[in-house]
């Protein structure tokens, strides 16, 4: 089975409730670091990684991505259209429009369709004994293809990537005699969390009804006949929940330290 085969599902068809400063207006996949929307710069860590075959389960706003992508060259270009020859157009500076190899399947995976519903009605277009998972909003210095690989020594059904969470307030540091000697600007904490940057044997489909929770049942069933392996990943991990972590990352971005950039 050569990587090239293998699909990418992203899941792009929540509201994004948290984020309705953006939200109110596109959906959360299409809000932007920079001058790229979230959803180009998670399908560029796949790409770094040899994986560029992508389907994308639409819902809230879903029409959107689709204009995104139909018309990505002029989304991503300065160009001239010539009206008077049957609107030929012409492109100015290709900015990575060339490095992208990408082959993209859009999919209308319902309005109010739960996670896991969404996922078991892209089944058809899984023709692979794999794929691969991941949400539509979050950011990693991952290293995808060995995530793949432990999948794949593993003989697991699924595998998950496991991160470490930053607190949303800082710490106090101090010392026996209750004196303040420091302060931890938002530390990691010890739990871990579902991250994401899944990837499941085919069979995983079994577990999967028309509108159920891919991280309710269809996991925990996974977890507790012991066929869901974990990936930890020890490095950045950023998920895009609310108008403060979109800010964030478009500063990390802008000071040119944004750690998901591994392309």
């Amino acid at each position: 089975m050569k990587k090239e085969d293998i699909k990418v599902v992203i899941l792009c068809g929540g509201a994004g409730t948290r984020l309705k400063e953006e939200t109110e207006f596109r959906p959360k996949p299409l809000v932007e670091i920079s001058s790229r929307p979230v959803i180009w710069h998670i399908m560029k860590i796949y790409s770094h990684y040899g994986f560029n075959n992508f389907i994308l389960c639409l819902g809230y706003k879903g029409e959107m991505i689709k204009e995104y992508f139909l018309n990505y060259e002029v989304m991503n270009n300065d160009f001239t259209v010539n009206l008077a020859s049957k609107r030929q157009i012409i492109y100015h500076n290709n900015d990575g429009i060339e490095k992208e190899s990408w082959n993209v399947t859009l999919v209308d995976t319902g309005l109010e369709t739960e996670t896991g519903g969404r996922v078991k009605k892209i089944e058809s277009f899984i023709k692979e004994d794999v794929f691969m998972l991941t949400y539509g909003d979050g950011l990693a210095d991952i290293n995808i293809r060995k995530v793949f690989e432990i999948h794949r020594e593993s003989g697991k059904i699924g595998i998950l990537s496991a991160v470490h969470p930053l607190s949303r307030f800082g710490v106090i540091e101090y010392d026996g005699n209750g004196m303040v000697h420091g302060f931890k600007e938002k530390p990691s904490l010890e739990g871990l969390i579902n991250g994401g940057f899944f990837v499941f044997k085919k069979d995983f489909f079994n577990y999967l009804t028309d509108n159920c929770t891919l991280e309710k049942d269809p996991l925990e069933k996974l977890a507790k006949e012991k066929q869901l392996a974990t990936y930890v990943h020890n490095g950045f991990w950023k998920c895009m929940d609310t108008h403060k972590d979109a800010k964030d990352l478009n500063r990390m971005w802008e000071e040119g330290k944004a750690p998901w950039k591994v392309w």
